[in-house]
């Protein structure tokens, strides 16, 4: 019978919000304070993917014949 090694752990990153050590409860976070003040700025709008709006009857009349 064969059975693959274990696998390695994976590296600890620390915490994105304040550079802490991350806790395994509040992952990927080091509290729930910094757990909540990432989730205020998602429910902000913080994070966000800028986007350049195109208007509809510019792209029309580039159509090719």
């Amino acid at each position: 019978m064969r059975t693959d090694p274990p696998a390695p752990p994976r590296a600890q990153r620390p915490c994105p919000r304040c550079g802490k050590p991350a806790v395994a409860r509040y992952r990927p976070f080091c509290s729930s304070r910094c757990a909540d003040i990432d989730l205020g700025r998602w429910l902000n709008g913080d994070y966000r993917v800028p986007v350049e709006e195109r208007d509809e009857d510019a792209t029309d009349a580039i159509k090719p014949d």
